[in-house]
């Protein structure tokens, strides 16, 4: 999908409804699963280790993503219910992995792994993958975008978490805030160049 940046769309603005309530039901269920799949911190890199290494052992996650077991070992439990890995049935074999993707986890894996290439790429990391940035960063993908249309679409994300995740994504120079002088007076966010390159990717989610 072709998007363009929050300066570009400010004249806009007031022409139709705003962006996000404007798309598909398809796209409200991938907010849904995007919110899912960064509910917990490590839960996109697992599903990219485990399509880069066709499954993997719990010992081998931990070494390899460089994260506390205890997080890992909640991140697998997750991913477990969402129905995209599974205990592997065949598990015993030392050259047999602990841990595989699921029918439904193998058409999501390959966008997480290049999801999670993206976030090395630009080494943001450390705000890309909480909880809260990917989602609003696909909500304001459209731009522009209002701060309540964002926390309407992010229930049940708190005002706080959401003004959190839009400052972080904001550091990031992911997105960016113009203020608009009325009437009424306020502000909207969207993407920028560098936040454009992660949306074709949260499109496939």
């Amino acid at each position: 999908m072709h998007r363009r940046t929050v300066l570009q769309l400010l004249a806009g603005l007031f022409a139709g409804p705003a962006p996000f309530f404007s798309r598909k039901i398809a796209a409200m269920d991938r907010l849904d699963r995007l919110m899912a799949l960064f509910r917990r911190r490590w839960a996109c890199p697992v599903m990219a280790e485990l399509h880069r290494a066709q499954g993997t052992k719990f010992i081998s996650l931990v070494h390899t993503l460089g994260a506390n077991a205890g997080s890992v070992r909640q991140t697998l439990d997750e991913l477990i219910d969402l129905g995209w890995i599974r205990s592997n049935p065949g598990y015993g074999h030392p050259l047999r992995p602990e841990y595989i993707l699921t029918r439904r986890g193998e058409r999501l894996a390959p966008t997480c792994a290049r999801l999670d290439q993206a976030v090395r790429q630009t080494d943001s990391h450390e705000i890309a993958l909480r909880k809260w940035s990917m989602p609003a960063l696909y909500v304001v993908g459209d731009g522009p975008t209002r701060f309540t249309d964002v926390t309407d679409a992010l229930t049940p994300a708190t005002d706080r978490a959401v003004s959190i995740a839009l400052k972080d994504l904001s550091s990031a120079r992911m997105i960016e805030r113009a203020l608009l002088t009325g009437p009424p007076p306020g502000s909207v966010y969207g993407a920028t160049a560098i936040g454009g390159r992660f949306l074709p990717l949260l499109d496939q989610i």
